[in-house]
């Protein structure tokens, strides 16, 4: 069986964090899932993106088993697979250390909806995990990781806000694919952005009125959706 396309585009999805200055060395990671086969194609652990090609990314199974590759995958691997088994409609995921959107982790705050920007992507704040226990980072800090990711969106549609900052650590976004995970990474790190300079200008800046919120969401993502082209 080939997995020849599901890593090229893997591959292409990793490159782009590297073109988009959203890592640094090795500080990041895409995977994309294929559920019909059951596998997840991910980069290699510790490979320098200037040195990576695509026959290097590595494929698992969703019990993180190594079914493709010469490499060790990275890593965040448990993590990755813990979001495509408990978030059913999502295909891709990325993990970066960006600058604005680890800040906001490593603050341990949530980012607060504060304009339009960040309306149309994101509804509503972008959650902050709690911080992990002694007992989870003594468990399976990685497959843990996930945990803190999905009890945060207990009860919500990850893809309404499909995108976490992780307390102390930093963010994972994701997507239908790795190529829209990697998208949702970008909007997320120019949100961070933002946020910071406008609590920097106003430190008790409040929230956008819902109203706002629901008309920015909506009208690119709602049922009667009209932005864009049709």
């Amino acid at each position: 069986m080939s997995y020849t396309e599901l890593k090229r585009e893997v591959y292409e999805a990793n490159m782009q964090l590297h073109h988009r200055n959203l890592v640094l060395y090795t500080w990041g990671n895409v995977s994309q899932v294929d559920r019909e086969r059951g596998v997840v194609a991910i980069k290699p652990s510790g490979v320098a993106y200037e040195d990576m090609k695509a026959d290097d990314i590595v494929v698992v199974d969703l019990e993180n088993n190594v079914v493709e590759g010469q490499m060790r995958p990275s890593s965040d691997t448990k993590t990755h697979t813990h979001l495509y088994r408990h978030f059913d409609n999502i295909g891709g995921v990325t993990h970066t250390h960006s600058t604005y959107a680890t800040a906001w982790a490593q603050a341990q705050q949530p980012i607060p909806c504060l304009g339009t920007t960040h309306a149309d992507y994101a509804y509503g704040p972008i959650p902050c995990t709690a911080v992990m226990t002694d007992e989870q980072i003594e468990r399976d800090y990685e497959e843990e990781t996930g945990v803190q990711i999905t009890d945060c969106f207990k009860g919500k549609n990850p893809m309404e806000t499909p995108m976490a900052i992780i307390a102390g650590h930093a963010p994972f976004t994701w997507g239908k694919d790795g190529a829209q995970s990697v998208y949702h990474a970008v909007i997320l790190e120019e949100i961070a952005k933002m946020a910071y300079l406008t609590r920097t200008l106003k430190q008790d800046v409040q929230s956008l009125k819902q109203g706002i919120v629901d008309k920015h969401y909506l009208r690119k993502h709602g049922k009667n959706a009209y932005y864009g082209q049709s």
